[in-house]
């Protein structure tokens, strides 16, 4: 008789399945049952399939990793079907003016059990900050009345941590959970892009000044660790790495060339002061994003060498380290000419290999050597914000409604599905949509109304998923 595999060598084997074929494995006998619910077979197939588990621990105790995959599956399979009448949508007012901008704050991404919420902090012209609770329709609290209108934020989910800054360039950390102020810095001017960021050391705020100064701040206490000029008396735009070892800052439509720091040397300045720096050998660039599944691979849009004709060009970046210096090296990868009809206001990336461009009320996908992959033109009116992540796409427009893309993992050429389309209030009352973002439990869509104020519009799927639905689920789609 054939000897039998015992419990560790049938984890071992188990390892190699996928969720379907470990579910039927479970079936065979009761040792094997026992064995296919081992935690963390199931830890690598969420793993596996979502890596932002890494970076959104579950909390011991609430949920086991089996959980988490039955019911983020359920989620997903939901979303993907696309109807509406499964979502509950809530309108939520409370700011007196225009909202500018909207950051969520909880701390973990995806969570199936009573402690499960979506927390929401906006700016407005009315000159506070407010959060709020997705699903319960809430105001959570609401800053006192600021000096000066608030014009954007970010938010540090982990350290339960938001910062905002205002027209006249005042700075402020809020403690998301109560709103008390946790620490404040004043610019010289008002701050023309600010950028959360994350490092092996711990988290840091990038600021870009109306003059053209790149200020480096430490997080939570918002205080200067460097201050570096890029772009003498011009306005800038900046994102960080997907890594966070580099910032990207540009001057829109400037001649000279945008720049690429080695973040390692804006927090930690050198005794001469200067940081380590490349310009990138493109002119007039007006957009650019990084490729998420990539360490360093920015994607920049700008004119050709005529200034005709935009373009699409993509580098590579590395940090050579020799023994007393680092520099960069940029690799050039791709470059192809957008299609003349084209006016792109939004660029986001996807995976490593894809960009979507949206251009007026068109959304377009492209490789980066520029294969066109596929073209939307769901919406009447311009497309005004676009939330891009690994399962889906969100895009708001004036229209007056949000449409939800999702996408294909099965096919090995990335393919997004249209999925279903979710109206804002009436035309009478609202201009249109100008925010949208999501952490995939919900989506909260910013309202401009025709008074000139704002109001949030959430979103979230009818009845979460529970135990019994999880449990049908494994039963209708797994096993199939």
């Amino acid at each position: 008789m054939a000897p039998q595999l015992g419990p560790h060598e049938l984890v071992h084997v188990f390892s190699f399945l996928e969720a379907r074929d470990l579910l039927r494995a479970g079936q065979v006998n009761k040792v094997w049952n026992e064995v296919s619910m081992t935690k963390e077979l199931w830890r690598q197939l969420c793993l596996r399939r979502w890596a932002s588990c890494k970076a959104f621990p579950m909390v011991v105790g609430t949920q086991t990793w089996r959980q988490y995959y039955f019911c983020r599956s359920e989620l997903e399979f939901r979303v993907e079907s696309g109807r509406p009448q499964d979502f509950v949508c809530k309108s939520i007012s409370g700011h007196t003016g225009k909202i500018d901008q909207l950051a969520y704050v909880t701390p973990h991404e995806y969570r199936f059990d009573e402690r499960a919420k979506s927390v929401v902090c906006t700016v407005s012209s009315d000159c506070t900050v407010r959060a709020w609770d997705l699903h319960e329709g809430t105001e959570v609290w609401s800053s006192p009345v600021q000096p000066a209108p608030l014009m954007s934020l970010v938010a540090y989910p982990l350290l339960q941590l938001v910062v905002t800054v205002d027209t006249q360039g005042l700075i402020i950390g809020w403690k998301a959970e109560t709103g008390s102020l946790w620490a404040s810095f004043c610019l010289p001017t008002f701050c023309s892009s600010m950028e959360a960021c994350g490092h092996s050391e711990g988290p840091f705020l990038m600021v870009a000044c109306a003059e053209g100064t790149l200020y480096t701040l430490t997080v939570p206490q918002l205080q200067v660790v460097s201050k570096v000029a890029t772009f003498s008396h011009t306005s800038v735009s900046l994102t960080c790495s997907p890594d966070q070892q580099w910032v990207f800052v540009f001057a829109q439509g400037s001649d000279l060339g945008p720049k690429v720091f080695y973040t390692q040397s804006l927090l930690y300045p050198s005794e001469d002061g200067l940081p380590v720096s490349t310009s990138l050998p493109v002119r007039l660039s007006s957009r650019a994003c990084w490729a998420p599944e990539e360490a360093a691979r920015l994607m920049v849009m700008h004119r050709d060498v005529r200034g005709m004709h935009l373009v699409i060009t993509t580098f590579d970046l590395k940090a050579s380290k020799s023994r007393d210096r680092v520099s960069i090296l940029e690799q050039q990868l791709a470059s192809f000419p957008l299609p003349d009809t084209m006016t792109p206001h939004l660029m986001q990336g996807h995976g490593s290999q894809v960009i979507l461009l949206a251009s007026r009320s068109e959304l377009v996908l492209f490789t980066i050597h520029g294969l066109q992959l596929m073209a939307f033109q769901d919406h009447q009116r311009p497309i005004t914000s676009m939330w891009v992540d690994p399962t889906c796409v969100i895009t708001s427009s004036l229209d007056l409604s949000l449409r939800v893309y999702v996408w294909n993992k099965k096919k090995t050429c990335p393919v997004l599905k249209s999925c279903c389309q979710l109206l804002g209030g009436s035309h009478r009352w609202a201009s249109g949509f100008t925010h949208v973002k999501s952490d995939s439990m919900s989506i909260a869509g910013v309202e401009a109304r025709s008074n000139g104020t704002s109001i949030l519009r959430s979103t979230r799927r009818k009845e979460e998923p529970d135990s019994f639905s999880c449990r049908k689920y494994l039963q209708l789609r797994l096993t199939q």
